[in-house]
């Protein structure tokens, strides 16, 4: 996907080279016109994996933002390695794009917080979701009062992911990872729920489950949530889903309709929407423009322009940190606190 706003190639570090980086982040970087520059990852085969690219390689994260030329800094590590490297990020002056969630522990996002704020640097997380054309869609037709007056979104965003689903599974681990599919999976919604709204949820509420798979964190979560103006919100989020099984939708249910995207929310591009008429009970599919077109590619060409001086409100610090207490709030009454 070309750029499109004319903003000269952006070329990119990459902190973390795992499947998410190297099988969708970097992809999308390249198919929107950036370059791949460098990478830091500790792991010998992931170093390889970024010279086959044409990248620089480096074991540290230091050495790769001494690279001249870098723009922006993609980090992919796993959770609670994300305040390093975005502390070292923002102290060097290089915009950061950081995957969701922003860290292991909310204390460490306020931390990474207040060094973005210190250094002035663009910032941003990785929620692709925002950037999926469907949803952009959906966020542009509820504006424009397709829906009357929205009472409820409900998200299910289910997968399968067991404890040797990688040699190691950092996800698997509470102390790398800071909670299990709740901590993974409900960001993109609780973030979703801004971006078609245009307000975030004021508060939350969770049930937890460890019912499936055998390792230490919550294989799946039930949130509950209101926005300020009264919105509800229903989340389930899953590790214990069988692929299967449907288990990727996406509603939003107003006073003149309902909108439903199907197996839009993940990784790839695609899915399906319809709406239902709240007259006559009448539904439709509606065929969105561009739908192919990778959440992961918009996402970069958006960062590379934001990066460049021309501020995104895709990407917003405050709004990250606070999505960060709603994730901290969901799990603090799922302890009963």
């Amino acid at each position: 996907m070309p750029d499109g706003g004319g903003v000269a190639a952006c070329s990119w570090g990459v902190a973390g080279f795992g499947w998410v980086a190297r099988d969708y982040a970097v992809p999308g970087l390249l198919a929107a016109g950036g370059r791949l520059l460098g990478v830091a990852d500790p792991s010998p085969a992931a170093r390889r994996g970024a010279q086959a690219l044409g990248a620089r390689a480096h074991a540290a994260l230091d050495a790769l933002l001494r690279e001249p030329g870098l723009r922006a800094l993609y980090v992919a590590t796993p959770n609670h390695l994300h305040r390093a490297a975005v502390e070292q990020a923002a102290a060097a002056g290089i915009p950061v794009l950081c995957e969701k969630p922003m860290a292991a522990t909310l204390a460490d996002a306020e931390a990474m917080a207040d060094a973005v704020r210190r250094a002035g640097t663009p910032w941003g997380c990785a929620f692709d979701q925002r950037h999926h054309p469907l949803h952009a869609w959906m966020r542009e037709a509820i504006a424009a009062g397709m829906l009357g007056s929205v009472t409820a979104i409900r998200i299910a965003y289910a997968c399968w992911v067991p404890a040797g689903w990688a040699a190691d599974n950092w996800r698997a681990d509470p102390c790398r990872a800071g909670g299990g599919a709740l901590m993974d999976l409900a960001p993109h919604g609780l973030d979703l729920v801004d971006h078609l709204l245009g307000e975030s949820l004021a508060e939350v509420r969770a049930f937890t489950q460890n019912r499936v798979q055998d390792y230490a964190v919550d294989d799946g979560a039930l949130l509950i949530g209101r926005t300020p103006s009264g919105v509800l919100a229903q989340l389930h989020v899953a590790y214990n889903c069988p692929e299967a099984l449907p288990r990727r939708r996406l509603e939003v249910l107003g006073t003149r309709g309902q909108l439903v995207a199907e197996r839009s929310m993940g990784q790839s591009p695609g899915g399906r929407l319809w709406f239902t008429d709240a007259r006559l009970g009448l539904r439709r599919e509606i065929a969105v423009p561009g739908a192919e077109e990778s959440p992961f590619a918009r996402q970069m060409a958006a960062f590379a322009r934001h990066a460049a001086g021309r501020p995104d409100p895709a990407f917003d610090l405050e709004r990250d940190l606070h999505t960060m207490r709603l994730l901290d709030q969901a799990y603090r009454s799922a302890l009963g606190r």
